[in-house]
């Protein structure tokens, strides 16, 4: 093959293979040109402007920035709602650092005060989850009492609520007894203990209404050996009387009577417990082994 041929099929060669590469390019853009043609039809629309703006939403801010916005929010503005989503803002997007910690805390705070009791209870475990050693962890655990209290329905409804109450408000009393929390949570507790004993005496009184002597006297006994010191105590150990007198069963009204005078010689209870026993020719009388006087010689009451 002469040189001439040689070099006329080599350059048919590259023209060939430049040939191929362009067909492949062409192909590309041809394709790329396919590709673009959904975007290129809403060039002006609200997909195109998003797909070529610049994405600012998840920007971070700094952590101290954020906080004392929640603050300013909370204590300024007055919107603990608002100031609620700053807080956990910080704990998103700066879930490690010190910022985070005391941002969970006000969180739960500002729930609180938003009436948003869930939200704080949600909170405030947390915290005590992922700091029990804090200082604050006793404040938290408070948080979440205080919340289940603030929810105790009236004595005519479920006191299921009541009973979260008691058991959160007596975890403050027992993990923190020394802290400032544990005076408060006390106070709470009783007026959560007064709660269920007054549902007691209104379910013991319906019974009592209709005569069914035995489950009026479970109820007033409840009172009796579980809420001695509560201010309804005074008219169980009357209805005891009134249950036990109806019943016949003196002995035991006889007790009910005489721990009431013992322990409450003012009371206007005693002095119809007193006449109810008088009216069967009877006198108060305490049974040392009776359950009634066992139960206020427990807490020291008899």
């Amino acid at each position: 093959m002469s040189a001439q041929h040689v070099t006329s099929a080599q350059r048919g060669s590259a023209v060939e293979a430049r040939g191929g590469r362009a067909g492949r390019a062409l192909r590309l853009v041809a394709s790329l040109a396919v590709l673009a043609l959904p975007l290129a039809g809403c060039g002006t629309g609200p997909l195109w402007d998003k797909f070529l703006a610049k994405d600012e939403t998840y920007k971070d801010e700094p952590a101290d920035k954020l906080y004392n916005e929640g603050l300013y929010l909370l204590n300024q503005s007055k919107d603990p709602k608002a100031a609620s989503k700053k807080f956990e803002e910080v704990d998103r997007q700066h879930p490690y650092s010190d910022w985070a910690r005391k941002a969970l805390l006000m969180s739960a705070y500002a729930y609180y005060e938003a009436g948003d009791y869930d939200s704080c209870i949600g909170s405030a475990t947390r915290y005590v989850t992922l700091h029990p050693g804090s200082p604050d962890a006793a404040y938290a655990q408070y948080l979440i009492a205080a919340s289940h209290y603030d929810q105790i329905p009236d004595v005519s409804r479920d006191q299921g609520r009541t009973e979260k109450a008691m058991a959160a408000l007596e975890e403050v009393s027992r993990k923190y007894p020394t802290s400032e929390y544990a005076t408060s949570a006390k106070k709470k507790l009783e007026g959560a203990r007064d709660q269920l004993a007054g549902k007691e005496m209104s379910v013991g009184r319906y019974y009592l209404e209709k005569r069914d002597y035995t489950a009026a006297i479970n109820r007033f006994k409840t009172v009796v050996t579980r809420y001695q010191t509560t201010r309804h105590v005074e008219e169980a150990l009357a209805r005891l009387t009134e249950a036990y007198m109806a019943i016949g069963i003196v002995g035991e009204a006889q007790t009910a009577a005489a721990v009431l005078g013992h322990n409450f010689p003012d009371s206007r209870w005693y002095k119809d417990a007193y006449n109810l026993v008088k009216s069967g020719g009877l006198e108060p009388s305490e049974n040392q082994g009776s359950y009634i006087s066992k139960a206020f010689r427990k807490f020291g009451l008899g």
